[in-house]
């Protein structure tokens, strides 16, 4: 299985789905770029939106694409870096609460709930630590790498590593309670989907093309589906990952694969109520009405969250390695490979605002909480945004 760094940016270079990297691969050999990322235009801003605080976390994580996004917890914001440093902040205003040095090459998280934060590295490690002072309860040996988020929730911390396993620790001491595992193909993108746990359930996606939904208490099997099958001849034609979140609203839980379908599956049962062809390995956001979801190439768009029919389609930053998208207040919000952030009109699809971060990329997913937008970027830092006058033109 072909699961180095190297391979991502390979496969990076060869489909165009990693723009940031592209300056990084040899195959273009100096030549123009064939998925140029589109420019930034100028455009009238209908709302306004303003940096509440900045801070750094550790060292930057250039062209690593770790899956490094931060989490909230009551008033209380945690974020990582890939050289070990868990740091905890005061969502409100930037104050360190905490800081912690694991030592360990930090490459999935963070999370934090019930009193703890767990965080994944790619030396095969997670390490559980008190949400209240930093201080590491344990440390627990994986079967592979931690690439996304591990999910806590009653009484257990939930990892998936690049194995295709999904592990349930003991949150108290991090032994080993159940662990399931889906096939892993011979090629797969680097990253994986992070578990998502809804009452005595918990739902992962797999690089299979697999969602799957299993018992909390015992890791038996609820459900399994297959957002689509594998079409072409080539390994790379082949690609069906499912890398990122899935995300559940009400009764329904919405998943999008790599060279996939974007699906609304019954979290009851696991019925597949519809699907539509959308390719993504960054993303998704949802609310009772709509579906959004970040495309391959960095189009964003709009589906209804009953049939699947698209709504909008916005294709102004196609190419500039777009993240997921994360709803705050009345808008839409998606980070690129510049720093930039941008603010959409989940009704219409047009842009509202845009703001700078940085020179350096996003990385992992952005987060809201008590309407404060907190990202983390390839330099290290944890930024929050706040939206200012949210009325529309």
């Amino acid at each position: 299985m072909l699961r180095q760094h190297s391979t991502r940016l390979l496969l990076a270079c060869a489909l165009g789905v990693a723009l940031s990297t592209l300056s990084a691969c040899s195959i273009f050999k100096g030549d123009e770029d064939p998925n140029p990322p589109a420019k930034l235009e100028r455009f009238k801003a209908s709302i306004k939106v303003k940096k509440a605080w900045s801070s750094g976390v550790g060292d930057g994580t250039e062209l690593l694409h770790l899956s490094l996004g931060p989490s909230v917890n009551g008033n209380m914001v945690v974020a990582a870096a890939h050289d070990g440093k868990v740091v905890a902040f005061n969502a409100e205003n930037g104050k360190r609460l905490w800081r912690t040095k694991t030592d360990l090459p930090l490459s999935g998280g963070t999370a934090v709930n019930d009193g703890l934060v767990a965080v994944g590295s790619n030396s095969g490690f997670v390490v559980a630590l008190s949400a209240e002072n930093g201080k590491e309860l344990w440390r627990a040996p994986m079967s592979g790498e931690v690439l996304a988020a591990p999910a806590i929730g009653g009484g257990q911390v939930l990892v998936r590593t690049v194995d295709g396993k999904l592990s349930a620790l003991s949150a108290t001491d991090g032994k080993l309670l159940w662990f399931v595992q889906q096939s892993v193909p011979r090629l797969t993108l680097r990253g994986t989907s992070g578990p998502v746990i809804n009452g005595q359930a918990v739902v992962c996606g797999f690089d299979n093309g697999r969602l799957a939904a299993y018992d909390m208490a015992s890791g038996d099997e609820f459900w399994n589906v297959m957002l689509a099958p594998p079409s072409g001849r080539t390994e790379i034609e082949r690609l069906i990952d499912i890398n990122s979140l899935p995300v559940i609203v009400g009764r329904d839980i919405f998943a999008v694969s790599y060279q996939g379908r974007l699906a609304g599956i019954a979290l009851e049962g696991g019925q597949l109520l519809w699907s539509v062809d959308v390719s993504s390995y960054n993303g998704i956001a949802a609310d009772y009405t709509s579906v959004y979801a970040t495309a391959t190439n960095s189009e964003i768009s709009a589906h209804s969250n009953g049939s699947g029919r698209e709504l909008w389609r916005n294709t102004q930053l196609l190419n500039r390695d777009v993240t997921s998208p994360v709803l705050q207040k009345k808008s839409l919000v998606v980070g690129d490979f510049q720093g930039y952030l941008h603010w959409i009109d989940p009704l219409t699809g047009q842009l509202q605002a845009r703001a700078k971060t940085g020179g350096d990329p996003i990385a992992g997913d952005p987060v809201v909480a008590n309407d404060r937008l907190f990202v983390m970027t390839e330099d290290g830092k944890l930024v929050s945004y706040r939206i200012v006058d949210s009325k529309r033109k």
